[in-house]
């Protein structure tokens, strides 16, 4: 099986789309003040904005089949997709602290083999057939929202991490990414590179064993859990 270090390393093509995507992405995150910095009466940073990336799903014929909250197909009680399965479940809340019930929480991220599920995203014949690669889900009343993935893996160029797109009535949306806090490729990421200490910490994730009851943390081995502040 092919392993990400061997497929081409394509990190020029990558940051050129990646500038694109920001310079794109650049009105979603206009209202966003920088890290450290809270508005007038309000407790809270905005979570920081990173590009939405080349592989984006930006509309239904680039989405997969299934766009639920579970991105793992599994059979009775083992999990078929490839890689570390991880319960990863957040809030989304505006800078006062206060959830946003009915924010629609996007995800996406490359496969346990670094191949990412879309149609610019290449290497069809290694793509991971039970991970769906794309999930959406609603936040609830407390604002929380539940999904099934893996742990991100490393993807040529780039160290793991996971895409999220947040859209909530009133609010600019937040497109953003997020790591995994002390993983060695942070130092080496060119976006990761670009932010604040505060800005990492904020979309860092802190990974530890599966406990809660969820039905989603179900066969997970993994939880990580996560705020996502809108402006």
């Amino acid at each position: 099986m092919p392993t990400p270090t061997d497929r081409p390393n394509n990190v020029p093509v990558l940051q050129r789309r990646h500038a694109l995507g920001s310079l794109a992405a650049a009105p979603l995150g206009a209202l966003a003040l920088p890290a450290g910095v809270c508005a007038q009466g309000t407790g809270r940073t905005a979570t920081p904005t990173q590009s939405l990336g080349p592989f984006y799903p930006r509309n239904a014929a680039e989405r997969p089949r299934e766009t639920d909250a579970d991105l793992l197909a599994t059979q009775g009680d083992r999990v078929l997709a490839r890689g570390t399965p991880l319960y990863l479940t957040g809030r989304v809340l505006n800078r006062a602290g206060r959830p946003l019930p009915g924010a629609e929480v996007e995800i996406w991220q490359c496969d346990a083999n670094a191949v990412y599920h879309h149609p610019a995203g290449g290497a069809e014949t290694e793509r991971d057939p039970h991970f769906q690669g794309y999930g959406r889900t609603v936040a609830d009343g407390a604002g929380a929202f539940h999904f099934r993935t893996i742990r991100p893996v490393p993807y040529p160029g780039r160290t793991p991490h996971i895409h999220v797109r947040v859209a909530a009535a009133g609010h600019a949306p937040l497109a953003t990414q997020l790591y995994l806090r002390g993983e060695a490729g942070n130092a080496r990421d060119f976006l990761f590179r670009r932010l604040t200490e505060p800005e990492r910490d904020a979309i860092s994730l802190d990974l530890r064993a599966s406990e809660s009851g969820h039905p989603l943390a179900r066969y997970t081995r993994l939880t990580a859990s996560i705020e996502l502040v809108l402006a």
